[in-house]
């Protein structure tokens, strides 16, 4: 594929590093893939797909149960998280390319509402287009042109860390990018604050 998805999503695995006894959650999971893999990788993980389209979430079902994986799949939009799965459920919360098509709102709702989703201390992972530049910057037009220049843009203009602390995340950073034939994907990390100590 353009985007080099076995190389991005195998990176974002070992980012994410799921572990047996944790809560996570696969914001707009699609059509189950890589929820399928989380849960392959860390068996006794709780692994839930968070995603608005009904027909996909049908698939993403039909794929976990023929590979014999207990996700389980939740309709609803990012900024339904908390919503739907319940504030401080979630060991982490993991997105692949899913916030660059995004109005800006709904990124900012988005990343409010899985910050509280998330335990104190819990980690956010996202894999997406980040800062283009160069080379990179043109091949991204390829994605602006199917998913809407308004949407992208801010990505490619390098907002997604500062909208990601601005929604209360500490400890932000872009660990690594990867270059595709449709632009640059960045892999973000940062966290929920611990709780404080009494």
């Amino acid at each position: 594929m353009l985007t080099r998805e076995r190389v991005w999503r195998a990176r974002l695995l070992d980012q994410v590093a799921p572990a047996t006894g944790e809560t996570i959650v696969d914001l707009g999971c699609g059509t189950g893939s890589f929820a399928v893999s989380l849960a392959q990788r860390a068996p006794g993980a709780r692994v839930i797909g968070l995603d608005p389209d009904g027909d996909i979430l049908g698939r993403a079902k039909a794929k976990a149960a023929a590979a014999g994986q207990p996700v389980r799949f939740v309709q609803g939009f990012a900024r339904d998280a908390a919503a739907l799965l319940g504030d401080g459920v979630a060991d982490k919360v993991v997105s692949s390319l899913v916030f660059h098509q995004l109005p800006m709102a709904e990124k900012r709702l988005g990343l409010a509402a899985n910050l509280r989703a998330l335990k104190p201390g819990g980690a956010l992972h996202i894999a997406d287009y980040g800062h283009q530049t160069g080379v990179m910057r043109t091949l991204f037009r390829i994605v602006q042109s199917l998913d809407g220049y308004e949407n992208t843009q801010p990505n490619a203009d390098g907002v997604l860390p500062d909208l990601i602390s601005e929604a209360g995340f500490i400890n932000v950073a872009e660990n690594t990018a990867l270059a595709t034939m449709t632009g640059s994907i960045a892999f973000f990390r940062a966290e929920r604050a611990p709780p404080v100590a009494a």
